[in-house]
């Protein structure tokens, strides 16, 4: 499940740079840079602002490849870029936005993926396999062309996806949506965060996303800026507004963090926190869900920490938040039960190559 209801579309970008993907290589770079590629925000363009090698353009930008004495290059030459995903995981749809790129995008595209476990550089890597993802396919100007991953490569995990643009041109965001797999090793025996992305954790319900995705509680690093949080509308009758986080695992949750750094007029009066184990209880079956942090008043602009006392497990916990408001991230530290790292193990399992 994911955040909204926007299909394979609303799982996590796992190559964006909000995720802490980066772009480790390129073939060329001539006219705009690689790393414009995973940019979480939308690309912009200016008209006329010219640099010292063109126009100006929110994405990569390769030069015009030639072929023999000038000619157009033979069909097959191409540039590529590759890129170190967030976090790795199971891919399931790729876009490759030529937004503003108009008389200068590429002819057509191919995506493959690859997995290198541990921290080995994939273009010296003589064990790292490419496994096609997206078959060549055209492109055209000022779009976005949304590619399901092929099926026999949408159960495995990859860590790096190679994008090859043929033969050459601007491309302005490479998206790769899918679900989070995380090392059963890097867990096992720790309290970490239970509700960060990178652990396997995602945003599956919300009442409401009016300026900001809900993901960007659950998201790494500090919020630096209100629209890096999740802030919803001013609510105008009864009620309040809440969110849904399935953890890593099954998992008894020992501290709580609700932060709202930024919000210095928007954030909520209060905050609470119910938990439910939805391996034995349904999520919409509202007298399973138990508190863990009963209503508790909040403050503009901080960081707050609240030890639970609840020790059952639970493997989705809600944040409420009273009325409305923002808040810049939610941190859930504990540990995972047996079944929570059998879980994780499996699904390691289940996703090697």
């Amino acid at each position: 499940m994911a955040d909204d209801d926007g299909g394979v579309l609303a799982l996590p970008d796992l190559a964006s740079r909000a995720l802490r993907g980066s772009v480790v290589a390129a073939s060329d770079e001539f006219f705009a840079e690689k790393e414009n590629l995973i940019t979480p925000s939308p690309p912009t363009f200016t008209p006329h602002s010219y640099g010292h090698k063109g126009q100006v353009y929110d994405g990569w930008e390769t030069r015009r490849r030639r072929g023999p004495g000038g000619a157009l290059p033979p069909d097959g030459e191409h540039d590529w870029v590759i890129v170190r995903l967030g976090a790795a995981g199971v891919i399931h749809a790729v876009v490759v936005d030529t937004a503003f790129f108009t008389g200068n995008y590429p002819q057509s595209c191919s995506v493959e993926g690859c997995w290198s476990g541990g921290y080995m550089d994939v273009l010296r890597d003589p064990s790292a396999e490419w496994v096609p993802l997206v078959g060549r396919s055209p492109l055209t100007g000022d779009s976005q062309h949304v590619f399901d991953v092929r099926p026999a490569a949408s159960r495995r995990r990859f860590s790096h996806v190679r994008l090859r643009i043929y033969p050459d041109g601007g491309v302005a965001r490479l998206r790769v949506h899918g679900v989070v797999a995380c090392d059963p090793s890097l867990l096992e025996g720790l309290t970490f965060d239970l509700a960060a992305l990178q652990n396997g954790a995602d945003v599956v319900a919300c009442s409401d996303r009016f300026y900001s995705s809900p993901r960007n509680v659950i998201s790494p690093g500090l919020s630096r800026v209100m629209g890096e949080g999740w802030e919803t509308r001013r609510r105008r009758e009864p009620g309040n507004e809440w969110l849904v986080v399935r953890l890593a695992g099954s998992a008894v949750v020992s501290l709580a963090e609700i932060e709202t750094s930024g919000y210095v007029g928007n954030p909520p009066g209060s905050a609470s926190l119910t938990g439910i184990d939805a391996a034995v209880w349904s999520l919409s079956d509202p007298s399973a869900w138990f508190p863990l942090l009963p209503r508790t008043s909040l403050l503009p602009d901080t960081p707050h920490q609240f030890r639970l006392p609840v020790s059952r497990p639970v493997t989705h916990v809600r944040l409420d938040v009273f009325p409305d408001g923002g808040i810049a991230r939610l941190r859930l530290h504990g540990s995972l039960t047996s079944a929570g790292l059998a879980d994780v193990r499996r699904r390691w399992a289940e996703t090697a190559g």
